[in-house]
């Protein structure tokens, strides 16, 4: 079963995944031990808020597309046909950013019309937004091409220069929202700025462009399925400070937003890793209709994801105290209860990706949308009640339930244990014809 990990190629992806995630993870640590102590929950609260605009805009407006490309990427056969899906992938992003900043801005405007407050703050947003989707974009695009190294290098830049330069706007400007934003602005035009001159491709002028497909269609059929899903994952992730925010104050959204930032990257990022690794390694076994090795890849991935997350739950029970004496200010010690709860929701969040990974590569969006729909259903119900109820314990203790829905829904749609060969096409088919009527 392990034969396939001696591939050499495969251990340097692994390499640079966790150089990069663990990287990124200790600079936005130590940025948010340092941004808790010169910040107030009130403020943290708000730019958590604000933030959470801008994952929407990536989410729902960007990261369809640029998933698609990165699931496509493998099949092209030449540098012509990489150039014409990147082309494609950045013209569709770019409209669909713009249309996202249109409404923010609509939205900001109007906002702050009712509620007299400071609509420059929506502005910022708006172009924190670009900014990140031109980040997210090159990144994944890399990570599609198995260049883990230029993608790494650039997560892990961003990543430290955000916090830096937040930090010090913060200390020069003082306790204002709008002094984090500019400084995570100004660091991901920089870092997205110097990597894209340094790992953009040349095109062969010597070579024509060799083009046999039709890359718009393919990335629409793939990226639509994929937009009502976005907005679903980004209800699932972060719609939970939304409910506080409107049932308690800003206050209460700063704690949980800190304490739920520390456990969810820490979960997020060692999946992240493992994802990584093992994405575009099981997508590019399944473009070439190599079951066996696919299935296997997928078992060692999900095997991975298990022990991850026993382990982690079992370490933040024992240790939740310390680790929050050592990333968060004093003032946001309150919140320690919260964490295992939310350490279980990351957990069961990370296994339901790795267990739907056979609807993306056979490219069953569809399917993957109704999971999904299960688990922001769940969220949808139980968020309210268990906030209403219990405050801030309630937010943390719905993480488990909604993900946990979404998991088991997801696995049994995806069935990973199913060695699914050529001989199994038609079926598949089949199952997804059904799933587009009763849809």
């Amino acid at each position: 079963m392990f034969g396939l990990l001696k591939e050499r190629r495969l251990f340097g992806d692994a390499f640079w995944a966790l150089f990069g995630q663990v990287a990124s993870a200790i600079a936005l640590l130590a940025g948010t031990r340092v941004l808790t102590e010169l910040v107030t929950p009130d403020i943290y609260g708000q730019v958590a808020l604000l933030n959470g605009f801008v994952a929407l805009g990536v989410t729902l407006f960007s990261y369809p597309f640029i998933c698609a490309g990165m699931r496509i990427v493998p099949e092209c056969l030449n540098k012509g046909e990489r150039a014409a899906l990147y082309g494609v992938v950045t013209r569709l992003t770019a409209k669909a950013t713009a249309l996202a900043i249109g409404l923010l801005v609509l939205g900001g405007v109007t906002y702050s019309y009712f509620s007299h407050s400071d609509v420059w703050l929506f502005m910022l947003v708006g172009v924190l937004l670009v900014v990140t989707v031109r980040r997210e974009l090159g990144i994944q695009l890399l990570i599609g091409e198995r260049k883990q190294r230029g993608a790494s290098l650039w997560q892990t830049s961003d990543s430290i220069l955000r916090p830096v330069l937040a930090i010090s706007l913060v200390v020069w400007g003082g306790q204002k929202a709008e002094w984090v934003l500019l400084g995570y602005i100004v660091a991901s035009l920089v870092s997205n700025t110097a990597w894209s001159l340094m790992l953009g491709a040349k095109p062969d002028k010597n070579r024509p462009l060799i083009i046999t497909r039709n890359f718009r269609t393919e990335v629409w059929a793939y990226a639509l399925p994929l937009i009502p899903m976005e907005l679903i994952f980004w209800v699932n992730g972060l719609g939970d400070r939304y409910v506080i925010g409107y049932l308690m104050t800003a206050a209460e959204v700063g704690l949980y937003a800190a304490t739920y930032m520390i456990i969810n990257e820490a979960f997020n990022r060692s999946a992240m890793v493992l994802l990584r690794t093992f994405q575009p390694v099981y997508f590019q076994y399944c473009s070439q209709n190599r079951i066996k090795e696919g299935f296997r890849i997928l078992w060692i991935w999900i095997g991975c994801v298990v022990a991850l997350g026993i382990v982690g739950v079992s370490l933040l029970l024992v240790t939740k105290d310390w680790v929050a004496s050592m990333v968060l200010a004093k003032s946001y010690h309150s919140a320690v209860e919260l964490m295992p709860a939310i350490a279980v929701g990351c957990a069961l969040h990370a296994l339901g990706t790795v267990v739907a990974q056979p609807l993306l590569a056979n490219k069953r969006t569809r399917l993957l949308l109704l999971g999904r729909v299960c688990g922001a259903v769940t969220a949808a119900i139980s968020i309210p009640l268990m906030v209403k109820n219990y405050g801030l314990i309630g937010a943390a203790l719905a993480n488990p339930i909604y993900f946990g829905v979404e998991m088991l829904v997801l696995a049994i749609l995806a069935k990973p244990w199913r060695n699914t060969g050529v001989e199994d096409k038609a079926a598949i088919e089949r199952v997804d014809e059904e799933a587009s009527v009763t849809a």
